[in-house]
This record gives structure tokens, sequence and C-alpha cells, in this order.
């Protein structure tokens, strides 16, 4: 059963992952910022953090759905490689300046997401 919620959730992720990405392909910033990449990884740890911020209050979450949205869509969701290769090309491409804004905005607000949840929590 878990490996069917991961599958369906990995599914689910990868969908929602592509829909954000064509949403924002006509974006005016679209080919200056990876603005798809940020917003996909945001709510994917946004997510994560909500489904850890469940278990940390003690509420129950049957294991099949801790996995099809942990595992699952946050893993689908969420993309590392393409956030390395964009900040490859932005460095290829001599965007310095907006390299380092991406890696630095991209890791503070996916940072930041876990820090108010987990303040919110008590935790």
């Amino acid at each position: 059963m878990q490996w069917l919620a991961i599958f369906l959730g990995g599914g689910l992720g990868s969908v929602t992952r592509f829909a954000v990405s064509r949403l924002l392909t006509n974006a005016r910033y679209d080919a200056i910022f990876p603005l798809a990449t940020l917003i996909s990884n945001f709510l994917a740890s946004a997510v994560l953090a909500l489904v850890s911020l469940w278990m940390i209050e003690g509420r129950t979450l049957p294991i099949h759905w801790k996995m099809f949205w942990a595992v699952g869509f946050c893993g689908g969701f969420s993309t590392f490689s393409t956030f390395s290769m964009e900040n490859w090309m932005l460095y290829k491409g001599g965007h310095y300046g907006i390299l380092l804004f991406n890696i630095l905005v991209s890791i503070s607000l996916c940072f930041l997401v876990f820090a108010i949840l987990d303040k919110k929590a008590g935790a």
C-alpha cells in the first residue's frame, strides 16, 4: 500500500510541477528568473512542513497518507535537479546577481516556511 501511495503522490506532484511550469511559461520574467522552480520548491516545502506539523501536534496520520504527501507528492513536485541546472545556466550566462539572488531566496523561503510552522507548533 505504501508503494502505491508514493507512486500516486509522485504522479500528482509531477503533474502539479508541470502545471506550475506551464502556467508561468509566458510570464514576463520566465526567461530571466526561474520563478516556476522557486514556486514549486516553496509550495512543496510548505506541504512537507504542514505534514510534519500535523505529526508534531500528535495527530494521527495513516502511514500511506504520510508516504503519499511527504515522499510522493513533495518528491514529485519539488525539483532540486532543475534548481541546480537553472542556477548553472545563470552562471554560464554570466547572470551572477540573479544566480545569487535565486539561491538565497529559494533556500531562505523554503527554510522560512519550516521555521514559521515550527514556531506555530511550539516545537
